[in-house]
């Protein structure tokens, strides 16, 4: 670790603290060792996602969040740009795993997802065993001089990566639902209120939207909340109770001026929309 990024690290000695030459491992994954004193204790920033692993005895201590008690084999979670501060009120010994966000790119992309959306959350004291033996299996091999290969380090790193993408990853932000834009809509309405007593199809009115009949159910729906067939229904109903409010026009004529095949349909559509029978009509 560089030792810009710790505060309150003990002095850098062999005894004490073993910020290794972390030397990088073809993929990019660093292992260091860090010992912290009593007193503050401060992350800062780094462009790394980083993996801290309590690896001494209980240590407690006061953070944002309240009183907090570490043990062997907890963990942190800090991505890339994320900073850390603490107080702890013994010294305290972990390992740390720091990758690039580049290498969780190519892991994201080695399993199928999309590399460039790949990212972790930021997660603080909690437990994962698969995450504690392979941080242990690359601290050991790390302490050892790597004996097994590059190889073996570099399996160990993605298979810690996509652990970390398949239990860890941010989720995606959903974004909102589309529907019609405003002019499609606009269109697509001002055809169905013009053409009521025609026999409209869907794929007219794909046309004057400008998509597919499939899209035009999808997103109409989305944008109006009920089916192009109910809307269109809806609005012959409004229609047929406005020329009957009217009076100047028998129902059998008002039925077709709004678009229904005969009364009886007209009827049946009002009791549907209106939850009541149809308003008085003139024979």
């Amino acid at each position: 670790m560089n030792l810009a990024t710790l505060s309150n690290a003990m002095p850098f000695n062999a005894a004490v603290m073993d910020i290794a030459a972390a030397t990088a491992l073809t993929g990019g994954m660093q292992v260091e060792r860090m010992v912290t004193r009593p007193g503050p204790v401060t992350l800062e920033p780094a462009a790394d996602h980083r993996i801290k692993i309590h690896t001494g005895a209980p240590v407690t201590g006061t953070c944002h969040s309240g009183r907090f008690m570490y043990q062997h084999g907890d963990i942190d979670l800090l991505p890339t740009g994320s900073s850390d501060d603490w107080v702890e009120d013994v010294a305290s010994t972990s390992v740390i795993l720091r990758f690039p966000p580049a290498l969780m790119t190519r892991a994201a992309e080695h399993i199928g997802l999309d590399g460039s959306r790949a990212s972790i959350t930021p997660r603080h004291n909690f437990r994962d065993a698969q995450i504690q033996h392979i941080g242990w299996a690359l601290d050991a091999d790390h302490e050892a001089g790597h004996p097994s290969g590059r190889v073996y380090t570099e399996s160990l790193s993605i298979a810690l990566i996509a652990h970390l993408l398949a239990r860890h990853r941010t989720a995606p932000a959903t974004p909102p639902a589309r529907g019609l834009s405003k002019q499609q809509l606009q269109r697509v309405t001002e055809y169905i209120d013009t053409h009521l007593d025609d026999d409209l199809s869907l794929f007219q009115l794909a046309q004057v939207a400008g998509i597919s009949a499939s899209h035009l159910k999808t997103l109409f729906k989305r944008s109006i909340g009920m089916p192009v067939h109910a809307y269109v229904v809806r609005q012959r109903v409004n229609r047929a109770v406005e020329l009957l409010r009217r009076g100047d026009l028998p129902a059998s004529h008002v039925a077709l001026e709004a678009g229904f095949s005969h009364q009886s349909h007209m009827l049946r559509c009002m009791r549907r929309v209106l939850g009541r029978p149809a308003i008085a009509s003139s024979q």
